[in-house]
């Protein structure tokens, strides 16, 4: 498996706003075109409202790659600038868990 954790912070309120809609366009193209893709989940902290993260979790790292590759992950890529003032990625590397392979 092949994972990772991303930080986005949006420049305001009304980013957070537009950067929630442009995941709603992004997401449901993820769930429809991508079999590599076993999680792609986007949560909300609650005590620090511009901040958006996901955590995302691959077959492997060539499922990692077909997703970055898809055409609705490359106008996510490039039209996130205009929401998000940072954005930070941790790439995970499995240790243990419940219900994964390696785990």
């Amino acid at each position: 498996m092949f994972g990772l954790y991303v930080r986005f912070t949006c420049k305001d309120e009304e980013a957070a706003r537009g950067f929630d809609e442009l995941i709603a366009r992004t997401l449901p193209e993820i769930k429809r075109t991508e079999p590599g893709t076993l999680v792609y989940a986007i949560h909300r902290i609650e005590s620090e409202p511009l901040v958006r993260t996901f955590y995302e979790l691959y077959a492997d790292r060539a499922a990692f790659d077909a997703h970055e590759e898809q055409e609705h992950v490359k106008v996510f890529l490039a039209e996130r600038g205009r929401y998000v003032e940072s954005v930070h990625v941790d790439w995970l590397t499995l240790a243990a868990g419940k219900g994964v392979q390696g785990g």
